[in-house]
Parts: C-alpha cells; structure tokens; sequence
C-alpha cells in the first residue's frame, strides 16, 4: 500500500490544518530549561519518547530495531504492536490482518479500534498478551524490562528506538525483514522517501525562516511550552521543509522554554501542534488568541502563527510524511502555486 497524499486545507498566515491536539502539562516557565525526569511521567504516552528524550538521561536508550527472543520456523503470524508508530507501518505493509492486539493510545489506521488493548509504554500488561500468545510483540526500545519477560516466555520481541526522520524508513525495512513482507517494506519506504524529496527538491533555494515548533503547552496559554529542539524527527522536518529551526543548538528532542526565550528567537514563522483531540472552533480561536500576547514576535507580528492539528504530527509513522507536508505548506505557502 503506497502513501498518497492527503487532502488538507491551508490557511495561511495565522491557520489551522485539520488533521485528526492534547497539550503536555507541565510549570511555569519563562526562560529555556530542561524539565526535571517527573516530566516523563506526567506527558501523554503518545510523545512519552520525545519528553523522555529530552528531560531526562535515564529514558532513552540507543538500541537497534531488530526482533530478538526465540528463534521463529518463518514469518509471525500473531502480533501484538504496544508501539502506535509500528502499528501504522504494520498496517502500510499490509501485516495488518496478523495484529491482535494494540496499545491503549493506537488510534491509526481505523481497524485498530475493534482490537485487543494491553496497556502502554508506562503500563504494558504483560499477562494479557502472554495470554493472546504472540509470536511477536513490538516494544519500546526503553523497555528491557518487558522485553525480558516476554523472551523468557518464548516471544520473540521487535524493539523499536525513536530516531530522526531518516529512522522511519530504516524501521519500515527492518519491520519487513521481520514479518516476511520486505517487498511490500521496500515499496512503502521508497513511496515515502520520494515524497520526502519532492518536499526537499521544491523548498530548494527559497530563504530558510527562523522556525519555532510547538510541541506542548497549557491550553490556551504560553506556559509549559515544549518545543523542538535540534534533533529528532520534528527537527529534521522542519529542516526538510525548509525552516531553521531556533532552537537547533539545542542539542535534545525537546527544550521547555518560556517566553523570554521565544522573545530573544525571535521566529519568523511558529508552528504550533495539537493532537491527541479534535478542537472546536472555539478552541482553535482560544488557542490562536494565545499568541497574540506576543506581538513583538516577527511570526506573531506578520500573522505567520500555523495551528496543525493531528497525531500524525507527533506519531513517526508513514503520516509522518503528511505531516511533513503540511508543515512544508507552512513555511513556504507558495511553493505548490
């Protein structure tokens, strides 16, 4: 199944995309800071691996993507995916039929819903998916913990590490070699990565525009905002679209920063994700009107505000690519006219 292009409205200047938006709690803050390791607890389990990443050394650990456990006699044929990212490249390489069970926050594609749910990243249950006997069970790189139960029971575990934008179509190869469907893994990777470089090829030679990308923040407030920081997938998007991003020396996923850190950016353009909900048009007005305490900024003075509402945004799956789409459409709305 290749990745077409999704139909979406823009509207420019202050604009709202409509994809599928849950703000990451979190304090007060008013200048760049790293938030202290209770962040991983208390944000969404959908960006659980970004907020990890970033506020805390313990979280993230680098690992190879690859099934490990007891050797299988050929490709599995019951698979439980605790991972949403790996349960959409599942279902794009048509290894959807062998998913039976999922992660509570699996929202993608919409088969998933009539599917057995077995917890999450912070509470996997581990009981109930011993007891839909998988031969394969997708797990967070971060959970050695889980892999190691479930290999000491016979399943073989495909653990899978959050990486930059390069790491979606690395893992949609890997994820093939595993369930015997490379040829189908080839053609989605290859589909997505030439769709990634008509978005490169088209932004090619137009000026970059300093790019803050919003992440998290309290409803309808500048407080506890998230943003990128320069590395990670929304980091490589916003490159590839064509944006520097402000807080590129920040060498993490994610940076908590405050409002004389967003003065002294000064971003041309802010991109602000919501996801995890639908908003009403009521909530879209609440949350646009936010920005508009900062009418110093350059992106808040010139109407260059973007609202992108999807989990696609914050889900490293093939949507990714829609999402890249859509952010490309933001930092340079002309380069489809």
């Amino acid at each position: 199944m290749a990745v077409a292009p999704s139909n979406r409205h823009v509207e420019h200047r202050t604009e709202v995309v409509r994809h599928g938006g849950v703000a990451l709690p979190g304090r007060n803050s008013t200048s760049l800071e790293t938030a202290p390791a209770s962040a991983c607890r208390r944000v969404p389990v959908i960006m659980m691996l970004i907020a990890c990443a970033a506020f805390s050394d313990g979280c993230s650990q680098p690992a190879a993507s690859r099934a490990t456990g007891q050797p299988r006699t050929g490709p599995p044929q019951r698979i439980v995916s605790i991972v949403p990212a790996v349960t959409e490249m599942l279902f794009a390489i048509g290894a959807g039929p062998n998913v039976v069970a999922v992660s509570s926050f699996d929202t993608w594609p919409p088969e998933v819903k009539g599917l057995t749910k077995v917890g999450a990243l912070l509470d996997p249950d581990i009981e109930q998916v011993i007891r839909l006997r998988p031969d394969l069970v997708v797990v967070y790189g971060t959970q050695p913990e889980t892999r190691t139960k479930l290999e000491r029971a016979g399943i073989a575990t495909f653990p899978y590490v959050m990486g930059g934008l390069d790491n979606l179509t690395s893992t949609i190869r890997q994820l093939g070699a595993v369930v015997g469907r490379p040829r189908e893994a080839e053609a989605q990777a290859a589909a997505i990565q030439a769709r990634l470089d008509a978005i490169r090829q088209r932004v090619a030679g137009r000026p970059r525009p300093r790019t803050l990308l919003v992440f998290g923040r309290e409803p309808g407030a500048l407080r506890a905002i998230d943003a990128s920081g320069g590395i990670g997938f929304l980091s490589d998007i916003v490159a590839l679209a064509g944006g520097d991003n402000v807080f590129a020396a920040e060498k993490r996923e994610a940076v908590r920063v405050g409002i004389e850190s967003i003065l002294a950016a000064a971003p041309e353009v802010i991109i602000d994700l919501h996801y995890g909900r639908s908003l009403t048009p009521e909530q879209i007005d609440k949350e646009r009107a936010a920005w508009k305490t900062l009418p110093a900024v350059p992106a808040v003075r010139e109407g260059r505000v973007a609202l992108l509402v999807g989990d696609e945004f914050v889900v490293p799956g093939p949507r990714l690519v829609d999402a890249a789409e859509a952010i490309a459409d933001v930092i340079h709305p002309a380069r489809r006219r």
